[in-house]
């Protein structure tokens, strides 16, 4: 099937069988391995991009559903140039290790910034139960998220 689409503002026309999980054409097809994969049964969350705004598991969905649709991948965060405001709440709260989970739970928290702007922890908690991660123990994944969303809309962007 031919699909066409918009992956980190760039649009991209291609050809590919209809069984083709979307995690596989963003990794494979286009080179763009920051969307990880761990599960492939959509429960670990490496896998999250934002599709047309939402955050959605790239393993559970092929490629071809997203046909005519934009996608963000973490890869289109910061491009080549400097961390973004997300990013560095990251590094400054020591919120990854390995980094295997992180380009998931970057790309779940953006749309979950967007709809909160005062989050409780339990909150964060609760976006966080759906992303594993096996080094950091989730409380400076907590404590960035808090810090990020704490800071003025117009720091906001990702």
């Amino acid at each position: 099937m031919d699909v066409e689409l918009t992956v980190n503002g760039r649009r991209v026309r291609e050809r590919m069988e209809p069984r083709l999980l979307l995690s596989d054409f963003l990794r494979h097809s286009l080179g763009l391995t920051g969307t990880h994969v761990g599960c492939e049964h959509g429960v670990c969350g490496a896998c999250t991009v934002r599709l047309d705004g939402a955050a959605v598991r790239s393993c559970l969905m092929l490629a071809v559903q997203a046909d005519g649709m934009s996608i963000e991948t973490v890869e289109g965060l910061a491009g080549s140039g400097p961390l973004t405001p997300l990013q560095d709440t990251f590094r400054r709260h020591h919120a990854l290790q390995c980094g295997f989970c992180t380009p998931g739970i970057l790309m779940a928290v953006l749309g979950f910034a967007e709809d909160y702007d005062n989050p409780t922890r339990e909150q964060v908690l609760d976006l966080l139960s759906g992303h594993l991660c096996r080094c950091t123990g989730y409380a400076p994944i907590v404590d960035a998220v808090m810090d990020f969303i704490s800071r003025s809309p117009a720091g906001r962007t990702a």
